[in-house]
């Protein structure tokens, strides 16, 4: 891995608890089983309406070419991109390069 994607997540207000639990039991494993390395995730303890998911990739090609099939896929569509685009009023996506202390702290 040599890229680590940081997306922050602003949810509407009184929907992150619910965002949380869809993340963790249904969205993330989904992208697991996608093969899209998902480091953590998790609502933010700063902001009572922030969460954030920490993925990782191997070049900036794979990060776009997993990202745009897995967005386009029938299950993501027909399941979660209404649900999940309902409960998020804004995000931000931050990619760095993953440093090999990085590498070594997050075993990626």
């Amino acid at each position: 891995m040599s890229l680590l994607e940081i997306r922050f997540f602003t949810v509407h207000p009184g929907r992150r608890e619910e965002f949380d639990r869809l993340s963790r039991e249904e969205t993330i494993p989904l992208m697991r089983r996608w093969g899209i390395t998902v480091l953590t995730g998790g609502p933010a303890l700063n902001d009572e309406d922030g969460y954030c998911l920490v993925r990782a990739f191997a070049s900036e090609e794979e990060r776009v070419g997993l990202q745009e099939r897995f967005y386009a896929s029938a299950e993501w569509n027909d399941n979660y991109d209404k649900p999940v685009m309902a409960m998020i009023a804004d995000y931000k996506t931050v990619v760095l390069p993953l440093t090999p202390e990085l590498k070594r702290r997050f075993g990626a």
